[in-house]
């Protein structure tokens, strides 16, 4: 560093890169910058030999340099835990020399004092550490530690879905399936220990999780596990679930709404959670008429696509620490994804979407390439930007949060589908009119399904039985039950038999048309 290089930074003051002291007076006190900036992305410098209120500077002696280059490695090294790493220049000024004390970020997050006190720079000035979230999110930055490798206490395997495991395996064997000549009943009707045996022979699906990483070798159930394949996995990790809300306006503040997701669609991993988002969005946006013939079915006025790869994003890359769900708001002139947890690993949005890819939870994002609609190469913001040049994306390190944000309006014939009474309001160039649903033109997915039909629908992303699905219901598997829940769902197209040729096959399964 030059002389007229930090006599310029000098004149600028304390921010959060850099420090001024006049001299190492209190070794405890200067041993807490050195952890916030071991914490800090990036690092910072502490200038030795200048006034930090007045900006002065008060050159050092040699024998002072001596002395107080000294003082800095004993408390970095003592004062600090563990140790971190500092360089130390001597940089000649009228008068004598100031110290230039780089402070390097540290690779084992998070760093404390001598005290066991946990420390980060806010502003020029500096807080300390008692959220157990944030000091998770620094082990997280720095590889120390992975949220989705964690263990939940008293969850086994049981409480795994089994429908949804084996949707899984069908994905990630298929080509071990085809090279066996499997037709695809005899892949259905194969349960999932049949089809990991199929795989490899004599392995057992407890078995391939636990080869995985996915359950420990004491049975230990991870958060990775349950948010692929839990049942229930809000009864474990409340917050690890979706809210979708489409307001009326353009404020988040505002009282009146369109439509709200009931907690009951999301109510699975990460595979229903997905299905419910995207359920949601497409009922909640309009349908762009693309071709010149008005019968034409249009297109969803955002990109189909980029909506996809932000949704699964947002489920795989979320920060699982932060105690909040995914947010989804759909605004008259935009939608927002929220999605908890910064950046990780100091990332920008300029690195994201250049397709630079970090991935915070690598068990997710490794296994959840087989059950969502994603390549699982790292680029899903190169692509979902590629798909809709308008897309913007804010890194809130305040707020913790990324928040990826789709403007709406063309200038094209739009088609809008909302709820109103007993039917639906179609809105084309100014005019309404009421259409029932089966209407011709209003695709089933735009009519808003009471709760319990829209969590079947979510529900079957997998196949499932009858029993299955009436008692997800909180109803018994009797006839009556079935024509009154499930033949509707099958009559609209929404549901439709694994096995269509025979109606009452024993084997038969609905699944998500």
């Amino acid at each position: 560093m030059t002389t007229q290089e930090i006599l310029k930074l000098c004149g600028k003051g304390e921010q959060t890169p850099v420090q001024m002291k006049e001299r190492v007076t209190d070794a405890y006190e200067l041993g807490k910058e050195m952890v916030c900036y071991a914490n800090e992305r990036g690092g910072g410098l502490i200038i030795i030999g200048v006034n930090d209120k007045t900006g002065k500077v008060n050159a050092l002696s040699r024998t002072e340099v001596q002395e107080q280059t000294g003082l800095l490695s004993q408390i970095a090294t003592d004062l600090v835990h563990p140790a971190v790493s500092i360089k130390a220049e001597n940089v000649d000024v009228p008068g004598g020399q100031l110290i230039a004390v780089t402070v390097l970020e540290g690779i084992n997050k998070p760093y404390k004092d001598n005290k066991g006190v946990v420390w980060v720079k806010n502003g020029a000035n500096k807080r300390r550490i008692v959220d157990n979230a944030e000091i998770a999110e620094m082990m997280s930055d720095s590889g120390t530690f992975r949220q989705d490798e964690a263990i939940i206490p008293g969850a086994t395997i049981a409480d795994l879905d089994r429908n949804v495991v084996k949707t899984y395996l069908i994905k990630r064997f298929e080509a071990s399936y085809k090279s066996k000549d499997l037709t695809y009943e005899q892949i259905q009707d194969a349960s999932a220990d049949e089809l990991v045996s199929l795989a490899a022979s004599g392995m057992t699906v407890e078995r391939l999780l636990k080869n995985f990483g996915l359950i420990r070798s004491d049975g230990g159930i991870t958060y990775a596990a349950m948010l692929l394949f839990g049942r229930h996995p809000w009864r474990w990790l409340p917050t690890a679930t979706v809210k979708c809300v489409s307001f009326i306006g353009n404020s988040l503040g505002g009282t009146e709404f369109r439509d709200k997701m009931d907690d009951l669609d999301a109510d699975g991993g990460i595979l229903i959670q997905y299905e419910a988002m995207m359920a949601f969005l497409k009922r909640n946006l309009h349908n762009v008429q693309v071709d010149s013939d008005f019968n034409s079915l249009g297109q969803l006025e955002i990109p189909v696509g980029a909506l996809s790869e932000i949704c699964s994003n947002a489920l795989l890359h979320r920060s699982y620490s932060w105690e909040a769900p995914i947010r989804v708001f759909v605004f008259d002139n935009r939608v927002e994804i929220h999605s908890p947890g910064a950046l990780p690993g100091g990332l920008e949005v300029e690195d994201v979407l250049s397709g630079t890819s970090l991935p915070r939870n690598k068990m997710l994002f490794t296994h959840g390439a087989f059950l969502l609609p994603y390549s699982g190469i790292g680029s899903g913001f190169l692509r979902a930007r590629e798909l809709d040049d308008k897309m913007e994306v804010v890194n809130d390190t305040k707020k913790k949060e990324v928040i990826v944000t789709f403007w709406r309006g063309s200038n094209q014939e739009r088609v809008r589908v909302t709820e109103f009474g007993n039917g639906v309001t179609k809105k084309s160039n100014g005019a309404q009119q009421k259409v029932t649903e089966s209407s011709n033109g209003v695709a089933p997915s735009k009519v808003k399904l009471p709760g319990k039909e829209q969590d079947i629908i979510n529900f079957c992303t997998v196949p499932r039985t009858a029993a299955e699905i009436l008692s997800r219901m909180g109803l018994t598997n009797q006839t009556k039950n079935r024509k009154k829940h499930i033949n509707p769902l099958v009559e609209q197209g929404r549901l439709k038999l694994t096995i269509p040729d025979k109606p009452n096959d024993p084997n038969q399964k609905y699944v998500k048309a």
